[in-house]
Order: structure tokens, then C-alpha cells, then sequence
């Protein structure tokens, strides 16, 4: 029985993280991000084959999860950039790991 209630605490767990970056989109933009503050367009031309609406969609799920913060300035047109969080930022490691893991096992 503990066990099994070990295991449906992993299951949440693992299921709470991918709802979180679990989109196609989002390690790699988190991946340009670790450069620094960038504008939507230049994380649009950072990210191979992404197009806008998924864009869009990736940094409001990212922002609604702390992930990043998004910092609107008054210009015209307004200027909006992007910046990893501490939260972001702690998914370094594991991004990196992954990348690795990759270039290890896959042709």
C-alpha cells in the first residue's frame, strides 16, 4: 500500500511538471532564454520552426507558471521582453542534462 501511494505521488508529480513544460515549444524557448532578457521576435527567430500563435501560447502558459516574467514598456509599437525567473532559471541543469542525453542516444 505505501508503495503504491508512493508511486501516485511520483505520477502527480511528473504529471504537474509536464503540464508545466510539457508543450513541444517550451524547453526550447526557456533554452534561448538563459541568454537573458529577450523580445518576442527575437525568441520567435531564436526558436527554429515556431510559428507565432504557438509562441504566444508557450510564453502565457510559461508566465502563468513563473516560469518567466513578461515586462510591457509604453512604446509605440509596445515593446515587450522576456526574462527566465529564478524558477526558469533552476531548469538549467535539467535542460542540459537533456541536450546531452540527446546527443548520447539519438542518430
Amino acid at each position: 500500500m505505501e508503495n503504491n501511494l508512493k508511486k501516485n505521488k511520483t505520477r502527480c508529480t511528473i504529471e504537474d511538471v509536464l503540464d508545466i513544460l510539457g508543450g513541444k515549444w517550451a524547453m526550447s524557448i526557456i533554452y534561448v532564454l538563459y541568454e537573458g532578457k529577450m523580445r518576442f521576435k527575437e525568441i520567435e527567430r531564436a526558436v527554429p520552426n515556431i510559428n507565432t500563435r504557438m509562441l504566444v501560447k508557450e510564453l502565457k502558459n510559461m508566465e502563468a507558471n513563473k516560469i518567466l516574467t513578461r515586462k510591457v514598456f509604453a512604446t509605440v509599437p509596445a515593446t515587450v521582453e522576456y526574462e527566465l525567473t529564478e524558477k526558469g532559471r533552476k531548469l538549467q541543469p535539467i535542460i542540459n542534462d537533456l541536450i546531452e542525453w540527446g546527443h548520447e542516444f539519438i542518430d
